[in-house]
């Protein structure tokens, strides 16, 4: 049996917010919500019950928080920038491997 949830007195920011991220991932308002609670909902089975302190064990370098949602174009470039620092030189460009590929036609 399916439920109906509401939400009374969300501001309108806030519902503005919402109604953009639904256009930039192609949904209606209703499907961005219904897509929104299915995310919570299974991070929440993943969850442990009591999860460990963050006392109790250091964060390393290694670990990476994982999160979905938006991302500018400048935020992607310094994470990309910080992962590679060095263009890969040794590598054919592109422009070549296509113009390679269509001059031998």
């Amino acid at each position: 049996m399916a439920i109906n949830l509401s939400i009374k007195g969300v501001p309108d920011a806030i519902a503005n917010q919402l109604r953009a991220r639904a256009e930039r991932n192609h949904r209606s308002l209703q499907g961005e919500l219904m897509a929104i609670v299915e995310q919570a909902a299974a991070e929440a089975e993943r969850m442990p019950v009591n999860p460990p302190s963050a006392a109790a064990a250091p964060a390393r370098a290694t670990d990476r928080v994982i999160r979905q949602g938006s991302k500018t174009i400048a935020q992607i470039a310094q994470e990309l920038r910080a992962l590679y620092p060095q263009p890969a030189s040794a590598l054919p460009k592109a422009v070549d491997i296509v113009r390679e590929l269509r001059d031998s036609r």
